[in-house]
């Protein structure tokens, strides 16, 4: 852009795409600063200049601002206290259930644990998938390149709670698992690492929990049990 009539059109133009809040365009250094409601894929923005392509969009940095001030002072406990109740209930929930069942098995206690964790954090993405989506394509590997994988990642996270509930073709079931969730963490390593501020989709679009080794865990935890499994049905 050379001139603030350019500035003024490109403003005007991405204004009108829904939950962006405010755009700030600096004509010196060529960049623009969008502000959002909710993470809108880049995509989406270039589609919105579409019909002028003197003007070009590109990332520089795609990231979510997550928190305010007020946020950024909560201690760890409280931001990440969502999460740590959902895994402190399944893990009750299935412990009990293994005590209650003559004997604790191992193996049935991975499987309900499996299950109970597929369904509780696939229900959540459920609840707005397409936020989800949005949210998902920030960091993860294939949704980048493929938005709607968001969407067929939460349907499948749905399939193999189901899966590991009713204890369906437990190979199959565990080898899927493991490669989706070896995919997923390499997207939570390279923004964790990289420092970038993007909000965490492991609970969809209705928390708004900060991507942070939580979720590293949280894969890694998915992983060596999936693998751990094979191992024993081996």
């Amino acid at each position: 852009m050379t001139c603030f009539g350019c500035q003024s059109k490109v403003q005007g133009l991405l204004s009108n795409v829904p939950a962006i809040t405010n755009i700030e365009i600096d004509l010196a250094k060529g960049t623009a600063e969008i502000r959002m409601e909710r993470h809108i894929p880049t995509i989406n923005l270039q589609a919105a200049l579409a019909d002028y392509p003197k003007y070009a969009l590109t990332d520089i940095d795609q990231h979510i601002q997550l928190n305010t001030i007020e946020e950024e002072k909560k201690p760890w406990l409280s931001v990440y206290k969502p999460i740590l109740l959902i895994f402190g209930y399944i893990l009750l929930i299935t412990t009990l259930i293994e005590m209650n069942g003559g004997g604790f098995t191992l193996m049935r206690w991975m499987n309900h644990f499996m299950a109970g964790f597929f369904l509780v954090f696939s229900f959540f993405k459920l609840l707005d998938l397409q936020g989800f989506a949005d949210s998902y394509s920030t960091y993860d590997v294939i949704a980048r390149q493929w938005r709607n994988w968001g969407l067929v990642y939460g349907v499948l996270e749905l399939a193999l709670g189901l899966a590991y509930l009713a204890n369906f073709q437990p190979i199959i079931t565990n080898v899927v698992t493991l490669i989706v969730m070896m995919v997923s963490i390499i997207g939570v390593l390279q923004s964790v690492l990289n420092k970038r501020k993007i909000k965490c989709a492991c609970l969809g679009a209705v928390f708004n929990l900060p991507m942070s080794t939580v979720t590293i865990l949280e894969d890694a935890l998915m992983i060596g049990m999936s693998a751990w499994m094979l191992i024993l049905l081996r």
